[in-house]
Formats: structure tokens, sequence, C-alpha cells
């Protein structure tokens, strides 16, 4: 382990690098990617994130423009194949923290209900859809307590599938939406979206434990997770590993 290259300009705060993928801890409110109106997006500083190598790494996998932690960038053209494949069959191992309003009665469930696209208006909107995708999501909870004068819960939430906004529709088809989510119905539009990618696990090699990887929770959650019982974590620790 060392501290993180502090030479790098950039907004992003590199978590783990090795020679197949580098872990950024992303902002919340900014798009990884450029969309079809263009604008400024997270793939404008990976130009800073070469480490020496002759190209920019690229994006793995995506992450909504509200949420924030852990997103995984692939370093060369073999590693992005490689990451692909890992997502598609399901072993990367993903854990969100999440506020939500109100909350389940019981400490932990899992949730299968399939997901469609809202109508063709809607882009990436989704509903549940008994002719859609297949996606369930494992959760549990973490803690509860009272935010803005309103129950909340904080949960663990594990997508065990990979659909657009899964979690945000699932969550509000249970009866608690997101805290903060404005899509979806959080009660509270003026709070940003409580949704933190915090954990990944990634099996990248056959003989070796799987690459593990905690974003530390931004500013906008920390009230909501002190009302529900979180204490603060240590700062998180840059983890670079040798290549295979």
């Amino acid at each position: 382990m060392t501290t993180q290259d502090t030479s790098i300009q950039t907004r992003l705060k590199v978590l783990y690098r090795d020679g197949l993928m580098l872990v950024v801890d992303k902002p919340a409110g900014v798009a990884v990617h450029r969309g079809p109106k263009g604008g400024a997006s997270l793939e404008d500083e990976f130009d800073g994130l070469r480490f020496g190598l002759p190209r920019a790494p690229a994006l793995a996998h995506r992450l909504d423009r509200e949420t924030a932690g852990c997103l995984i960038l692939g370093r060369h053209r073999k590693a992005l194949a490689k990451l692909g494949l890992l997502f598609k069959q399901g072993k990367i191992g993903k854990t969100y923290w999440a506020i939500v309003a109100g909350g389940p009665e019981t400490e932990e469930g899992f949730i299968d209900k399939p997901l469609g696209r809202l109508d063709e208006s809607r882009g990436w909107w989704m509903k549940v859809d008994a002719a859609g995708q297949p996606s369930q999501t494992r959760w549990r909870v973490l803690g509860r307590g009272t935010f803005k004068g309103e129950r909340v819960t904080w949960l663990a939430m594990q997508p065990l599938t990979g659909r657009t906004h899964q979690l945000r529709v699932h969550a509000v088809s249970e009866g608690w939406p997101i805290v903060g989510d404005a899509i979806y119905g959080g009660r509270d539009r003026q709070v940003a979206l409580q949704l933190l990618a915090r954990r990944i696990e990634a099996p990248l090699s056959a003989n070796k434990p799987p690459i593990v990887v905690e974003a530390p929770p931004p500013a906008h959650m920390l009230e909501a997770l002190r009302a529900c019982g979180w204490v603060e974590d240590n700062p998180p620790v840059f983890i670079e590993n040798s290549p295979d």
C-alpha cells in the first residue's frame, strides 16, 4: 500500500490501481460519459489517469449521474474485455448504501421483480414490468433513524443483476423510495440522492482472493447516515497492486 500519487491533477480520487484496472471514487452529480447533448463528464478526466500507459483508461461499467462511489476503469483493451466478461457473468460483487424513506419492517430480504423501460419518451427511466428483464436485489438493514423529521432506514443493497436504475426502482416498488430520488419518488427533492456505490469485489485472478475496494460516504450522505447510527470510517487508503 502507498499513498495516492498527488501529482495527478484530477478531481477523481483513485482508490485502487493495478495493471488491469483502476477504481475511482466517483462524485455525485457528474455524468460518467457525455450524453447525446454533450457536456462535461468524468471521461474528460481520464487522460490524467494513464499512469505511464499510452492510452487513457475507459469505463468498465456505469454509475448514474447522481450516484457516488466505486467506479471501475479498465486500463487497456484486454483489461476491458476481461472486466466486461466478469460483469456479464455476474462475478463482480457490488454493495450499495442507500437511505430510504420509511423502510422495510424486516431486517433483510430479496427483491425479484423484472424491469422494463417506462416508455420510449423517458429515455432510461424504468418500471417494474412482468415482460421486462429479470432483476434481483438483496438488501439488509444497517440502521434506522430520523432524518429531516422523517423516519428513514440505512440499507446495504446488492444488485445481483445490472439493470438500469435497478436499486432505485426496486426500492420504490417496495414502498420505501431512496431519499432524494427526484425521478422515482424520493420525498425531499432538495436533498441529493442518498445512494453510494460503497464496495466492489473483483475476482481478477483464479489463484488470489478478490480485490475488495470501498468508497467513503460522500458529504451529502453524512447527516442521514449518522442519524441511522453510522460511525465515522477511517479515511480510505489507496491500494496499489503490482501487475500479475
